[in-house]
Formats: structure tokens, C-alpha cells, sequence
């Protein structure tokens, strides 16, 4: 089969004119960047307020292997199909970062026949959403640090500076640094570090914002520091929300492009899922709202992430109702949280199999908790042999779980029909009884044990001193009721990504808490979880090229 690029490339796309014709937009909702890009206006959202709300759906998955699991490849392929069965639906995405695209994850634009294009701009620079980011982020960093330079009237402790810089890619070396060196004239030396772009409180706001104004107001809210007498310093106090909303006044428009179908997709936003709350943007989605009889949007991840962070943090900042839930799984991952390795998973074992299948069970409680109808979505691969799909399916109708076999990767939306009818027959027949895994009024350590315990299946939470130190300070503070954003590992239901399957009896640590205030939650880092990641041995990035002819090549 050809690669993503090559199919990508081979495409043909419609202008985006008449993507938007097709939504009836008219050309004061939308405009272009380029032929097949545009930016929807940021005013849209009230213009579309009294039309009803179409059908929203939620593709989640299970824990993630290096095998793969293709969440965004079905979430655009399962799109393209509901479009086949007449029901017309819009896509919403998250855009990729340059630190997954350039080491070793890959990129967010689908694969095979269910991508959204143009590809090559979408993993790359795309409307330059993220380098504004990067931009308003490092800006506020420039405005923080000359402030304590030219007299430091806020009393900032520079021992307690907790706002970081950032880059759109993965850089090690830059986890800690030391700034202000030389002298009087180039700033008062302190330690400081880089987050990756996707990572900043600006990445949170911007997709939990839902006007310009709302986006300023949050911003105003960021604690960058504490002073001398442990009190929060906000943006608002530096004076500086105004600057950084200027910087961000192209950004906050979502971004509309095409699937290779020609389905509309809405991608906007990309805050990681195992560092950030992993959902694109609040208004993109409810836009396609409005716009779509049906939309499917994606949480960064397995179910323990994503999806809980959709439910918990994003329904919540968005007032968005959630219809149905497709949890991906594919063979080779379920062989691998069953004990198989890497290297021997194009093998038939259904016992492996077998022994992987509590992964998609704890999954598939996770949903139940939280009341949701739900379908499991086998999203096939080349080495899959029919008594392994077959135990699947077997496995599913046991228990009386829907599910439904896709070969979206090789086949398009027509090779995602059978999911799409049985989506829409679930949503149509199935109980939705909604709730939320805690409230906001519960105590921080009791909305962690929540988490850990319902959707992670942990026996306990063990809080570091740092941790209950801040949580004293939380509260004095009266950041006690915001929501929790989980930062852990996405390879295992534990902090400690060794533990795949459904490991049991273990314990959740949390280290520290980081509080994103603008955002409207509170951080919980946990394990080993960094902010920055770095390159692997061999990343990406060396395989990529661009012709003579300006021709991207090695792009996935």
C-alpha cells in the first residue's frame, strides 16, 4: 500500500471555497489561507446560536502501544462514512505538534484513505496557530523577566517564578536552564526551563476560551509567580493580558480543511493528552455543533486520558453534550498489553490476545461509569488474521457490547459503514445517563482519588509533601473547586508505563500540582510525567526531505 504522504499527495481537493458553500458559510463566516485552508471567524459561534445542536461523538481509545491504534485515522474515516449513510458531519481535530511529527509518534492527520489534508500543512506550520502560541507564551516570559530586571515592584521571589518558555519541539536539553547570566545589564540570573508549546496554560486557555473576550479575560488569570509573601502574581498584575491577546487574535479562529472525501474538518487547538487535557478547541467543536448533523471529535489517547478529560474538564468549560463514545482497539496493541513483544506482534496469538482484552474491558467500564453509550471499533490492520477479529467480536457480543469491524485505513468512509450504522442505531436506541466522575466542589484530594480510582482501577493516591503543601495553599487561595487535568503516562492505566494490560493494587503518585487558573483547572503531575519530552535515538525528522520541485518527502 502507498504511504500516507504519497496518498495525500495524490488526492484531490476541493477549494475551500466550496467546503464552505457546503456548510452554507457565507464569505463573511470564513477566510482563506491559501486554496484549501481557511480561518473561520471567531464571531461565527453567535451567529449560529439558535440553530440546533447536532449529534456529538467522542472517539476514544485504549491505552496507546508503539503498535499504533489509529484514533484520529478513525475518527476521520468514521466521519467520512456517517457522510456515506446521509447524515452530514463535520470533523474536529486537534492540530499536531512539530515534537511528535519530528520524533517519533507521528503526526494528527489520520493515515491511508481517512486523512484530513492537506497533510503536509497540517503537521507542519498549518496557520500558524502554534508559533502564536509559542509567541504569546515566551512574550509574557520577556515582559515577566524585564519586570523584575527594571525594579521588581510586584516583590516577585525569583525562587518562585513557576512560568516556563516554551518551544513547538522536543528539546531535553532545555528542561532546565539558568537565565540572566552576564552581568547587571542582562537580567537578574534565576533557574528557569521550556515546556513544549502544546504543554503552556495559553495552549489550555485558547481551547477552553469560547470568544476573544473570554480568551483575554483568561489570560488575565495565569499565575506566573509568587512574591515574597507566597501571594499568586497574575498577568493581570504585570498588565499584560492585552499584549498577549493580540498576539492571539488570528489563533483563536478555528481552522477549516478537508478530508481526503472531501468530509469538512474543523482543527483547532492541540494541548498533549497525557500533559494537557487533550481536546481541541471548545469553539471548533461547537461550531461543528452547528453546522453538522453529526460530529465526531477525538481525546487525546485511552479513555484514561482523553476521554476522562473531555467528560470532566471540556464538557464542562463548553456546556457540550456528549451523545455516544467509540473506544478504539486494534489486535496488535491488545497482543501487546497481552505480553507479546513488539517485534513478533504481525504473528496470529489469540491467546496473547486473550490476555490483553482486559485493557478494552477497563476502557469499557471507564464509559459505563460515566453513562454514556458506547461502541467498540476494531480498527483493522493488514496482519490481522480472522480468528483474532473474530475473538473480538466473539469477546464483544459476550458481553453485549456493540462493536463493529473497520478497514477505514485501507478503504476510506466505505470501509467504516458498518460502524457508522451501528453508531447511529446506538445513539438512537441506547440509555444516555450522563454524569461526571466528581464535583467541583469536592475536595482536590478527593477529585485525584476519583480519577485514579474509577478510571485508572487504582487502589490508592499517595500525595508527596510538595503535593499536600500546595493543596493547604490551593485552598487559601480558593482554587479548591476547579477541575482536575490528570498529567501521566499514556502507556499504562498506572503512572509507571512498564505496567500495561489492567495492572492492579497499585498506587497513583502524585509529585506536585501546577495550577492552571486561567485555564480553569488544576494540574496533578504524577510518576515521572515531564513537560518536555525529548527526540528518540533516531527521530523522524532525519528521514524527512523536500524535492527540487518543493516536494515534502519522508513525511509519514
Amino acid at each position: 500500500m502507498k504511504t500516507d504522504i504519497q496518498i495525500a499527495q495524490e488526492a484531490t481537493l476541493k477549494p475551500i471555497r466550496e467546503i464552505a458553500e457546503g456548510l452554507n458559510l457565507t464569505e463573511n463566516d470564513w477566510e482563506p489561507y491559501g486554496h484549501t485552508k481557511a480561518k473561520l471567524s471567531d464571531k461565527l459561534l453567535d451567529k449560529l446560536q439558535d440553530r440546533e445542536n447536532g449529534k456529538v461523538v467522542l472517539v476514544t481509545s485504549i491505552n496507546p502501544t508503539p503498535a499504533g491504534e489509529g484514533k484520529s485515522t478513525v475518527t476521520v474515516g468514521l466521519g467520512q462514512a456517517l457522510n456515506r449513510i446521509g447524515k452530514q458531519t463535520v470533523i474536529a481535530l486537534r492540530e499536531p505538534s512539530l515534537g511528535p511529527v519530528m520524533g517519533i509518534k507521528g503526526g494528527a492527520a489520520g493515515g491511508g484513505y481517512s486523512q484530513v489534508l492537506p497533510m503536509e500543512d497540517i503537521n507542519l506550520h498549518f496557520t500558524g496557530d502554534l508559533h502564536a502560541i509559542t509567541s504569546a507564551n515566551n512574550a509574557l516570559s520577556a515582559i515577566l523577566d524585564n519586570h523584575i530586571h527594571q525594579g521588581n515592584d510586584l516583590q516577585i521571589d525569583t525562587r518562585q517564578v513557576m512560568w516556563k518558555r516554551v518551544m513547538d519541539i522536543n528539546d531535553r536539553a532545555l528542561r532546565k536552564i539558568v537565565i540572566g547570566l552576564g552581568g547587571t545589564l542582562q537580567g537578574v540570573p534565576r533557574e528557569d526551563g521550556f515546556n513544549i508549546t502544546v504543554a503552556s496554560e495559553i495552549m489550555a486557555i485558547l481551547c477552553l476560551a469560547s470568544s476573544l473576550e473570554d480568551l483575554k479575560k483568561r489570560i488575565s488569570k495565569i499565575v506566573v509567580a509568587y512574591n515574597h509573601s507566597n501571594e499568586p502574581v497574575t498577568v493581570k498584575d504585570l498588565k499584560a493580558e492585552g499584549a498577549l491577546t493580540v498576539l492571539l487574535k488570528d489563533a483563536i479562529k478555528p481552522n477549516l480543511v478537508q478530508t481526503i472525501e472531501n468530509t469538512p474538518a474543523i482543527i483547532h487547538g492541540g494541548p498533549f493528552a497525557n500533559i494537557a487535557h487533550g481536546c481541541n478547541s471548545v469553539m471548533a467543536t461547537k461550531i461543528a455543533e452547528k453546522l453538522g448533523d453529526f460530529v465526531v471529535t477525538e481525546g487525546g489517547f485511552g479513555a484514561d486520558l482523553g476521554a476522562e478529560k473531555f467528560l470532566d474538564i471540556k464538557t464542562r468549560a463548553g456546556d457540550i453534550d456528549t451523545d455516544a463514545v467509540v473506544i478504539v482497539a486494534t489486535v496488535r496493541a491488545l497482543k501487546q498489553h497481552g505480553g507479546m513483544k513488539l517485534d513478533d506482534l504481525k504473528e496470529e496469538n489469540v491467546e496473547r490476545l486473550e490476555a490483553g482484552m482486559s485493557n478494552l474491558e477497563k476502557h469499557v467500564e471507564t464509559i459505563n461509569e460515566f453513562g454514556l453509550p458506547f461502541v467498540v471499533a476494531i480498527n483493522k490492520f493488514p496482519t490481522d488474521t480472522k480468528a483474532e477479529t473474530d475473538f473480538i467480536e466473539k469477546w464483544c457480543a459476550e458481553r453485549n457490547i456493540d462493536v463493529a469491524l473497520t478497514d477505514i485505513h485501507a478503504k476510506g468512509g466505505a470501509g467504516g459503514e458498518e460502524l457508522a450504522h451501528t453508531l447511529v442505531k446506538k445513539i438512537e436506541t441506547g440509555e444516555n445517563n450522563f454524569k461526571r466522575m466528581y464535583e467541583v466542589t469536592d475536595s482536590i484530594p478527593d477529585k485525584v482519588r476519583a480519577i485514579a480510582q474509577k478510571v485508572y482501577g487504582a487502589k490508592d493516591v499517595e500525595f508527596s509533601a510538595e503535593a499536600q503543601k500546595q493543596i493547604e495553599a490551593f485552598e487559601k487561595h480558593g482554587w479548591d473547586d476547579l477541575p482536575i487535568c490528570m498529567a501521566k503516562t499514556q502507556y499504562s492505566l498506572s503512572d509507571d508505563p512498564t505496567k500495561l494490560g489492567r495492572p492492579e493494587g497499585f498506587t497513583i503518585h502524585v509529585r506536585e500540582f501546577s495550577p492552571s487558573v486561567g485555564a480553569g483547572f488544576l494540574v496533578a503531575l504524577t510518576g515521572k510525567m515531564l513537560t518536555m519530552p525529548g527526540l528518540p535515538k533516531k527521530p523522524s525528522a532525519l528521514n524527512m526531505d523536500v524535492t527540487e520541485e518543493g516536494k515534502i518527502i519522508g513525511l509519514f
